[in-house]
C-alpha cells in the first residue's frame, strides 16, 4: 500500500450504481439462484437497497437510465429481451422519495436525458425532489446517444455529437435560472399575522428566448436545500470535457488501465483550472465490480461460480449499442475497426488506440460486463481499491452489483470494515446536504461556478 502522507488520508467515496432493470452492467447474473434483480419493480426491493447501503456509509446510490433499447447487436432486440438487457427498465426518479424515506443520509444520484425533457417541468421535478429528501438530490446530465430514442421519441434522427452539447449548455442555463434566480432565499415568509406567505417583491419572472428554449414566468418551486442538485456527468469527448469541467462537481470516468486513468484524471485537473475553477472541486468516480469473500482461494471460487451464470455475448450487445457498430458481424479473432459514430466516443475511440477483437472483448465481460473486476477477501479488495485510487488520483468508486442483493451484503460486511481500518472510510456520516458530504462547503454552489451569474 502507498505510504504517501497526502493521498493516504484522501477518505475514498463510494456509490452504489445500480439501474431500474434487471440487467444493467453484469449481464446474465439475473439467472442465478440468489439473484433478486427480477423484483425490481417492487418498492421494498429498492427501501431495502437503500437500508442496506446507509448501513454500509455508502455516499450515495447512482441510479443509470436510458431512453431506448439496444438494438444495435444483430439489428434486433432479440438477446436485449431475453437476457433483459436493461430492458424492461422503470423511470429511475420514481422509488427515490421511498428510499429517501427509510433513510437520513444516503444521496441519489439520477440519469435523466435532458433531449427528451422540457427544462421546466424537468427543473420543477427536481427541485421537489431536492426538498422531499432534504437535500439529497444529484443529477447525471446524459444527451442520449441510441437512435432507438429518437423513433420512441418521434424525432428524425440523433443529433450530431457537439450539437446534443450545445443544446445541453442551453438547458442546464436555463434551469439554473428557475432554481436560482426566480425565488431570493427569505421570499418565504409564512407570516400567518400579516397573511403573507411568499413576499411578492422577492420573487422575479425568467425571462428566457434561446436557440433550443423559450420560457417566461415565475419559477413554481420555492428554493430547495441544494437550490441546484449535484451535478454529475461523463463526457470524455473533446466537447463532453468541456462541458463537464465548467460545470459538474462529480465526473465518471472509464479506461482499460490505471495509468491511462491517471492521465484523464490530470486532464480533467487542468481543463477545469482553465476554466476558472479549483482542479478539486470535481470529484472523479471509476465504475468497478467486486467479488470478495472471507478469503482470496473463497473469492476465487465465488467468482468462478458466478460466471457460470453470467452472459459474456450480452455485455457484447450491450456494448453494441455504446458505440454504434454491430460486433456480431466480426469473427472472434478478427481484429473490429474503429469507425466514427454518434455514440458514447470515450468508449468508441478505443478502437483507434488498439486491436481489439470479441474474444478480448469476451474475457473483459467474464461477468458480462466490461468494468474493472476486483477480486479477494476483504482485506485484499482494500488494499486493491485504495492502490488503484492512490495511483489513479480518482476520488472514489461506483461500485455495480452482480449478484443482488449478496454483492452489496458482502462488500459492506468485508471490505469496508478493512477501508476503515486502514483509515481511508468514513466512521460515520457527516451531517448536512449531499453536497455539503461531498465537499465540505455547504449546501450551494460555490461562487466560482458558472451558476453565480443566474443568481438573483
Amino acid at each position: 500500500m502507498t505510504t504517501n502522507s497526502t493521498q493516504s488520508a484522501k477518505k475514498i467515496l463510494l456509490n452504489a450504481f445500480d439501474m431500474n432493470s434487471v440487467g444493467h452492467i453484469n449481464h446474465g447474473l439475473w439467472t442465478h439462484p440468489r439473484d433478486e434483480s427480477h423484483r425490481f419493480n417492487e418498492l421494498s426491493y429498492w427501501t431495502d437497497l437503500a437500508q442496506t447501503l446507509e448501513t454500509g456509509l455508502f455516499d450515495g446510490l447512482f441510479i443509470a437510465d436510458i431512453t431506448g433499447v439496444y438494438d444495435v447487436y444483430q439489428n434486433n432486440i432479440d438477446l436485449t429481451l431475453k437476457e433483459s438487457i436493461q430492458l424492461p427498465s422503470h423511470d429511475p426518479s420514481t422509488m427515490v422519495s421511498a428510499m429517501a424515506a427509510v433513510t437520513q443520509h444516503l444521496g441519489f444520484g439520477i440519469t435523466v436525458n435532458l433531449s427528451y425533457e422540457s427544462p421546466y417541468q424537468f427543473a420543477r421535478r427536481f427541485a421537489s425532489l431536492d426538498h422531499l429528501t432534504h437535500g439529497r438530490i444529484g443529477w447525471n446530465i446524459v444527451t442520449g446517444y441510441l437512435d432507438s430514442a429518437e423513433r420512441l421519441i418521434g424525432h428524425k434522427g440523433l443529433k450530431d455529437h457537439d450539437l446534443r452539447y450545445e443544446q445541453a449548455e442551453e438547458f442546464l442555463e436555463l434551469c439554473y435560472k428557475f432554481w436560482e434566480g426566480s425565488w431570493e432565499n427569505d421570499a418565504i415568509q409564512k407570516d400567518k399575522t400579516n397573511r403573507i406567505f411568499s413576499d411578492p417583491k422577492k420573487v422575479h419572472q425568467i425571462q428566457h428566448q434561446g436557440k433550443f428554449y423559450q420560457s417566461q414566468g415565475v419559477f413554481q418551486v420555492a428554493p430547495s436545500i441544494q437550490r441546484t442538485p449535484v451535478l454529475y456527468q461523463a463526457g470524455a469527448s473533446p466537447r463532453g470535457l468541456a462541458f463537464a469541467t465548467q460545470h459538474a462537481e462529480a465526473m465518471f470516468i472509464g479506461a482499460d488501465h490505471p495509468a491511462k486513468i491517471k492521465l484523464q484524471v490530470e486532464k480533467i485537473r487542468k481543463l477545469a483550472q482553465e476554466q476558472g475553477r479549483d482542479p478539486h472541486a470535481i470529484k472523479l468516480f471509476v465504475g468497478i465490480s467486486v467479488v470478495t469473500a472471507e478469503t482470496d482461494q473463497l473469492a476465487q471460487e465465488k467468482l468462478a461460480e458466478y460466471s457460470r451464470y453470467a452472459s459474456p455475448e450480452a455485455g457484447l450487445a450491450h456494448f453494441s449499442s455504446s458505440i454504434g457498430l454491430d460486433l456480431a458481424q466480426f469473427g472472434d479473432d478478427e481484429a473490429i475497426p474503429y469507425k466514427q459514430t454518434n455514440s458514447i466516443a470515450s468508449v468508441n475511440n478505443k478502437f483507434k488506440d488498439q486491436k481489439i477483437t470479441r474474444n478480448d472483448l469476451k474475457a473483459q465481460h467474464l461477468l458480462g460486463g466490461r468494468y474493472p473486476l476486483f477480486i479477494g477477501s476483504g482485506a485484499s479488495v482494500a488494499e486493491q481499491l485504495i492502490d488503484f485510487l492512490d495511483e489513479t488520483g480518482i476520488d472514489g468508486f461506483n461500485l455495480t452489483r452482480t449478484v443482488t442483493p449478496e454483492s452489496h451484503q458482502d462488500f459492506i460486511r468485508l471490505v469496508i470494515p478493512e477501508l476503515q481500518q486502514r483509515g481511508r472510510y468514513k466512521t460515520a456520516y457527516d451531517s448536512g446536504s449531499l453536497r455539503h458530504k461531498l465537499f465540505q462547503q455547504g449546501n450551494l454552489l460555490p461562487a466560482q461556478h458558472p451558476v453565480q451569474q443566474f443568481r438573483c
